[in-house]
């Protein structure tokens, strides 16, 4: 893979694993979520990557209803390219999933690679006392979630928003995603440059040892060659060390607090921008320079800001 000019930071501002309980901190209304949005591209991110919630309970929420007063806030406010969740959260139908993206036509959508087990439940233990609705224990508890996204449904995506000139997130969690992505790639449904996420630390996919990150990595090399732009996802405790590494290794990162609700050992993040300020040391550190929206938009091959549908 061709060492890209910058490196892009993309942010996650809220996600659909943590829950509104775990932290104070977790942007759930669409004000909390645009401002979330808008403080972390002021910091750097590049790309922002979007989910909506429920503003009474926090629950996710993936009408495409939910997501307009954000996305319009966001657009008039800053440059930054936006991502719009297909991932949702894994309890959700896959047409459910794919509906905001439809509507909004952005520049990116993510794309989960694999069908999986997902498992939030060892959360549980640790914010028991905590939570406040009780839609949270539940969803936590659960330990049969199986996280759907067979060969027809990452078809349907791609065909729906591939339609609209979307372009893709694609969202690795174990290298059987890679040679999922490798399928499509060589039926021609995708084409390069590819923006790889190789994700690292959630129960149910591959673990965020050094030696899986380079696996991840060794795989992908292999089987794009220079037709992928990798990008990692490190969870929890891992987000910066993994970030620091992909870095290094001439990748792009992804920080938010829908993959870490942390900014240190025992430190809630405050903002999203936060841990966009810790990704930007990390990596100016190591000599390197953030890309800016249009970077980004050049480095991906994305249509515009100007094309889509908010």
């Amino acid at each position: 893979m061709a060492k890209p000019r910058k490196t892009i930071i993309t942010c996650a501002v809220t996600g659909a694993i943590h829950t509104p309980s775990m932290s104070e901190y977790l942007p759930v209304t669409p004000a909390e979520i645009a401002e979330a949005a808008i403080g972390a591209a002021e910091a750097g991110a590049a790309v922002i990557h979007l989910h909506a919630r429920n503003p009474q309970d926090g629950r996710p929420d993936q009408t495409p209803e939910a997501f307009e007063p954000f996305l319009r806030v966001i657009k008039q406010r800053s440059d930054c390219v936006v991502n719009i969740t297909t991932g949702g959260a894994p309890t959700m139908s896959i047409e459910e999933r794919v509906r905001p993206a439809a509507t909004w036509k952005p520049e990116v959508a993510s794309l989960n690679m694999g069908t999986m087990n997902f498992g939030l439940f060892p959360m549980l233990a640790r914010f028991e006392g905590k939570l406040r609705h009780e839609w949270e224990r539940d969803y936590l508890a659960n330990r049969d979630i199986v996280f759907r996204n067979t060969f027809g449904d990452i078809e349907h995506i791609l065909t729906t928003l591939g339609a609209n000139g979307t372009r893709f997130e694609f969202e690795c969690y174990d290298s059987a995603h890679l040679y999922n992505l490798k399928h499509f790639f060589d039926a021609g449904l995708v084409k390069g440059p590819l923006f790889i996420q190789t994700v690292f630390g959630l129960m149910g996919g591959i673990g965020a040892h050094p030696e899986d990150v380079m696996h991840m990595k060794r795989t992908a090399d292999r089987l794009f060659g220079d037709n992928y732009r990798w990008s990692v996802l490190g969870a929890g405790k891992n987000q910066m060390a993994v970030a620091a590494m992909a870095a290094a290794m001439g990748g792009h990162v992804r920080v938010g607090l829908e993959d870490s609700l942390w900014n240190g050992p025992g430190r809630l993040a405050r903002t999203n921008a936060e841990q966009v300020t810790r990704a930007r040391q990390i990596i100016e550190g190591l000599g390197l320079e953030i890309a800016t929206p249009d970077e980004a938009r050049e480095i991906l091959a994305l249509k515009g800001g100007d094309q889509v549908g908010f």
